[in-house]
């Protein structure tokens, strides 16, 4: 009798294997998937934009127990480049393609599925999927740069080739591109968090993946496509327009959720964002973004780099966390338009942005290159700390316009692709 018996694994029903999701998931699985996703966007997201606030000298990152912050990634020392084994090229790589893993396993889930009732039900998932991954791709290109990402990597065991910049940007611009025409006729199924307030059902999450598309295009240097996108975005110029309006990451204190790591505590000793000294020495006279920063009694001591003022965006571990915000649509808006000749258009879209920081409106906006300076500034104080800088000043090739603060640091262009895909 004894030697009849056999057991059989149970499954766990609210762990569904991999296995199990490919072949045939509920709607329940494949929300649980979504929700997942949305999470994992915020995992890491500390190590990305202290990486490339302080690769482009928007605040030095200061950590008792790491000193590559103030050491490799400001390229102390001999190096031209930096290793490909650090932290900073490893953790965000592999914290944003672990969601594209999750998107890619909801698209081959939604293509198996038995449960949907619908088309338009399938195309909620498919646009949800291919949005984020997009988003996803598109930060660990700011990153790299010129030295690409990978496209395809739907078998993880057999990824597709590192792919140029050029064609990366083509591939993430046609991902945001395909999900847009599959909101026409889309249906949520799914819940997304409070965070995607305002941009939960396809109308909605549409305007959002059209303002990622405009990220895109002003990247591509495509501004008139720039400038059609954000037609379809959230974006507005109104005089009291919330220029955080967008969708966010929140965070909570509650058991296995995420706190915003981006907070630290004030006047801490061993973990420290200091915001360079010419972010508050050449900020205009009553510019209210100067209340980011928060002088720090008798600054830090730590020789060569010295701060009188920390970072202060995040007023605690739950503070939301910006994914894209109207204001920095309408600066992308202003910089088309500057870079498509619409002068006057551009002028009044950057006027808009100093008057609602307490700044007198600038009336010799007459010029593309004025325009241009302008926007830049702009950029650099609205979107300080979320991790602009560096790739604005990448873009208009003025990464020599950075300061080095120490006889033998370096600026780097981009992050080495990290070693462990090196070869693959």
């Amino acid at each position: 009798m004894l030697a009849s018996c056999k057991n059989e694994p149970i499954a766990n029903p609210n762990a569904p294997s991999m296995e199990e999701l490919i072949k045939n998931p509920t709607i329940n699985q494949l929300n649980s998937l979504v929700t997942g996703t949305e999470s994992s966007m915020r995992t890491r997201m500390e190590i990305y934009i202290d990486v490339v606030s302080t690769l482009g000298r928007e605040y030095y990152r200061h950590s008792g127990a790491d000193p590559r912050w103030r050491r490799a990634i400001l390229g102390s020392g001999a190096a031209t480049t930096l290793p490909a084994g650090g932290f900073y090229a490893t953790i965000p790589w592999d914290a944003r393609y672990n969601v594209v893993k999750n998107c890619n396993l909801l698209l081959q889930g939604v293509d198996k599925s038995k449960f949907l009732p619908n088309a338009n039900a399938k195309n909620g998932y498919i646009a949800f999927a291919n949005t984020i991954k997009a988003y996803q791709m598109l930060l660990v290109l700011t990153g790299t740069h010129d030295n690409g990402i990978r496209l395809d990597v739907s078998d993880p065991l057999k990824p597709g080739p590192i792919v140029n910049r050029a064609t990366a940007l083509e591939g993430i611009a046609k991902l945001l591109d395909d999900a847009d025409a599959l909101l026409d006729d889309a249906t949520f199924s799914f819940t997304l968090s409070e965070g995607f307030a305002g941009f939960n059902n396809p109308a909605g999450f549409r305007q959002f993946n059209r303002a990622i598309a405009a990220r895109v295009a002003i990247y591509r240097e495509r501004w008139a496509e720039a400038l059609t996108f954000l037609q379809g975005s959230f974006i507005s110029q109104a005089a009291g327009a919330d220029l955080y309006l967008g969708p966010k990451h929140i965070f909570s204190l509650a058991t296995n959720d995420q706190t915003n790591q981006l907070f630290l505590e004030p006047d801490n000793t061993d973990e420290l964002q200091m915001a360079h000294p010419l972010y508050i020495t050449e900020i205009e006279a009553g510019d209210d973004r100067i209340n980011k920063a928060r002088l720090r009694p008798g600054g830090i001591a730590i020789p060569t780099l010295p701060g009188t003022h920390e970072m202060r965006i995040f007023n605690s571990q739950t503070s939301p966390f910006s994914i894209i915000r109207n204001e920095e649509l309408i600066l992308i808006f202003a910089e088309a338009s500057a870079q498509n000749n619409a002068l006057p258009a551009a002028a009044d879209a950057v006027n808009l942005i100093r008057t609602r920081h307490g700044l007198a409106a600038r009336l010799d906006l007459d010029t593309k290159d004025k325009l241009i300076d302008e926007i830049l500034k702009q950029r650099r104080y609205s979107l300080w700390g979320e991790g602009h800088r560096w790739i604005d000043v990448r873009r208009y090739n003025r990464l020599n316009t950075l300061p080095i603060d120490r006889v033998d640091d370096d600026i780097f262009p981009q992050l080495p692709i990290p070693l462990s895909e090196q070869g693959v």
